[in-house]
This record gives structure tokens, C-alpha cells and sequence, in this order.
């Protein structure tokens, strides 16, 4: 079996910010335990910039990008520092992985990720994986470390992809405000993963939360991934998991759609930038016969996105029915928006977003 877990700052970090040193010594013995069982291990891990916040004797934690960037970069070889000490304790070999979200997107880039994690995995060694927020911009507010771990899942052909967390998993609603929440031990494969409304992050360390794993899990699942949101300080927790023990925390179980690291990226983990409204003909188009989405019926333009933006594409009541890259700016598509090929200037393209470049729900 090959298992993707995945910690967030709240977990691998105490309540100061400094790096939690007993949780990561946890975690690392859970994965030799898996290692001795035959199985091959990867570990996601946020955690940079909380160490780095630490580390230079920051009081909180900032929020301007470069200042971010800045602190991930010193506490990155920290973080390290502390994964590989306790992994030498079971004499295994922690090596660095430091990815960002066009590794997903560009095509020779994501087939150098993967081919080096698999090879990793063929030497014996725990890849850890952060993303590399000391070059990152958008990212790092968006906590795609959650989105990150589904996408190495499905890159590496993961079985089991375990997002471990400061709560017990998906909770009917925050259980820190409403005493009546109960916790959803099972979500089905043809479930709306992301209809649920789920909050940010519960504490200042972190930059994710419930919201970036629920889109985690429907990546990992439309991966044909099981995954499990489980509490990271639960005993055995990895190990369970991967056993498939009931009850461990929120299971999502596997999709048997499978879609490209790229679509899945568009669809689940990209930001849009704008919308794109519709008409029934090229509604029904999208999703019948997955065809490109041509200018002629767009109803509508939203957003001041640019050519290569994420896009949501909507339908007449509003209803989301596709993701894409646009071909042209928000200006150029309001301008075409209805128009048929024929009527299009000679620099604007026939398709408002190709139909390689769309993921359809």
C-alpha cells in the first residue's frame, strides 16, 4: 500500500509557533511502523513559516507576502532538521521535496515531480513534502498544502491519502460554536463534497482549514483515492488508516472518475478569477458532449480576469457546471460574449476556455 499523509501548521506546531517537536517524533514512528508493515510512505507537511515565525522571535504571525516568504525560508531547514532527526531514530532517510501548484499544471514539470518521488520511494527513502513558500505568493494564503497532498496522491498512484488535523474530522457544523454538531464518519463517492460550507482556519498559525480539505478530498477521491480527516494526535492514527479502521475520523471514500493532475487542479484548486455565465444550449453542450465553450453562448462575464485565469462557469440560475482556463481577458470575452466565430475579430480565439483546459462537474 502506498499512504500520502499529509499535517498542518496547528498540528506540527504548539501554541507560540515553535515546531512541535514530540507530534513530528509521533508521526515519523507511525511511519516506520507502516514502513515495517510493507508499506511505502510520504509525508506532506506544513509547518515553515510557523517555524520560521519562531525561529526570528516574531510575537505573531505577519501577513505580507514577502515578510511570509521570508519566514518559510528560514524555517524550512528547521522544520527538516527536526523530521530528519526523528527518522534516523528508526534508521530511515527523510529527504526534502519542495513543490508548488504549477508542478501540477505544466506537463514536463509535474512528470519531474513524480518521477522523483517515485524514485525515492525505490531507494527506501520518506519523501517529505512542504510547498515552497519561500518562492510561493498566492499559495501561501490559500493553505494549498491540503490540495498539494491530493494532488502528490494522484500523481504517485496513492492508495490512501490521510489529511491530519486539529479536529476529529467533517463536522455537520463547527463543533466550537454548536454544541449539536456530530461528526460525519463517512462521506459516499457520488456525495457534493464541496457543497458542505466549511470555515477557514481555526487558529493563526495555520492558513488552511476544513474548506482546502474538503477540496483536498474531492481531488483525492475523483483520484480514485480513499481519504481519511482525522485528528493528528489520535494514537495509531496512520496505521488505521491504512487498515481502513471505521470511525477513525471523517472517510471519503474513492471515485471511480479519474481525471488528469492538471483538470483536477482546475477543477478543485486553482482560485478563480471570474465568472462566466451560460446559456441552456451551451450548458447542456458542456456536459453532454464535452465540447469547448465558444463565445456565442456566453450570457454573461464576471471578474477582471486575464487570458490563463481560472474561470467558473455557470449556468442560467446560477449553478456552477465547469471550471476552465480562459483564452482571453474578461474584456476581450464580454466584448464576444453571444457571438458567433464568424463575428469574432481575427486575435480573439474560437474558444472562450478548450475543452482540454475544462473540467466539467
Amino acid at each position: 500500500m502506498r499512504l500520502v499523509a499529509k499535517i498542518g501548521t496547528s498540528s506540527v506546531t504548539d501554541a507560540s509557533g515553535a515546531i512541535a517537536i514530540d507530534m513530528i517524533a509521533s508521526l515519523c514512528a507511525q511511519v516506520a511502523e507502516l514502513r515495517s508493515a510493507g508499506h511505502e510512505v510520504l509525508v506532506v507537511t506544513s509547518g515553515a513559516v510557523a517555524g520560521g515565525v519562531a525561529a526570528l522571535g516574531f510575537t505573531e504571525r505577519p501577513t505580507d507576502t514577502g515578510t511570509l516568504q521570508a519566514l518559510a525560508a528560514a524555517g524550512q531547514s528547521r522544520l527538516m532538521s527536526h523530521y530528519n532527526t526523528a527518522l534516523d531514530q528508526h534508521g530511515l532517510v527523510g529527504a526534502q521535496v519542495l513543490l508548488v501548484p504549477n508542478d501540477f499544471v505544466d506537463r514536463d514539470q509535474y512528470l519531474h515531480a513524480r518521477q522523483t518521488m517515485l524514485r525515492l520511494l525505490e531507494l527506501g527513502c520518506v519523501p517529505i513534502i512542504n510547498e515552497n513558500d519561500a518562492i510561493a505568493s498566492d499559495e501561501i494564503r490559500f493553505g494549498d498544502n491540503d490540495r498539494i497532498a491530493a494532488l502528490v496522491a494522484h500523481s504517485i498512484d496513492a492508495d490512501v491519502l490521510v489529511l491530519l488535523t486539529d479536529t476529529d474530522g467533517l463536522y455537520t457544523a463547527d463543533p466550537a460554536t454548536n454544541p449539536a454538531a456530530v461528526l460525519i464518519s463517512d462521506v459516499a463517492a457520488d456525495d457534493e463534497l464541496m457543497s458542505v460550507r466549511a470555515g477557514s482556519s481555526g487558529t493563526t498559525r495555520g492558513s488552511g482549514g476544513m474548506a482546502s480539505k474538503l477540496a483536498a478530498a474531492r481531488i483525492a477521491s475523483w483520484s480514485g483515492v480513499r481519504t481519511v480527516i482525522a485528528r493528528a494526535t489520535r494514537a495509531g492514527v496512520l496505521c488505521d488508516a491504512a487498515n481502513n479502521v471505521a470511525n477513525i475520523g471523517t472517510t471519503f471514500a474513492a471515485h471511480d472518475r479519474s481525471l488528469t493532475a492538471r483538470k483536477l487542479w482546475i477543477a478543485f484548486a486553482a482560485q478563480p478569477a471570474g465568472v462566466v455565465v451560460v446559456d441552456a444550449g451551451a450548458s447542456a453542450a458542456l456536459v453532454t458532449r464535452g465540447v469547448s465553450l465558444l463565445h456565442a453562448g456566453v450570457m454573461e462575464v464576471r471578474g477582471d480576469f486575464v487570458a490563463g485565469d481560472i474561470v467558473e462557469i455557470v449556468d442560467e440560475s446560477n449553478a456552477i457546471i465547469a471550471r476552465g482556463l480562459a483564452r482571453v481577458g474578461a474584456r476581450q470575452a464580454a466584448a464576444a460574449a453571444g457571438k458567433k466565430s464568424v463575428e469574432l475579430p481575427d486575435d480573439v480565439p474560437t474558444e472562450l476556455v478548450h475543452r482540454d483546459d475544462l473540467s466539467v462537474f
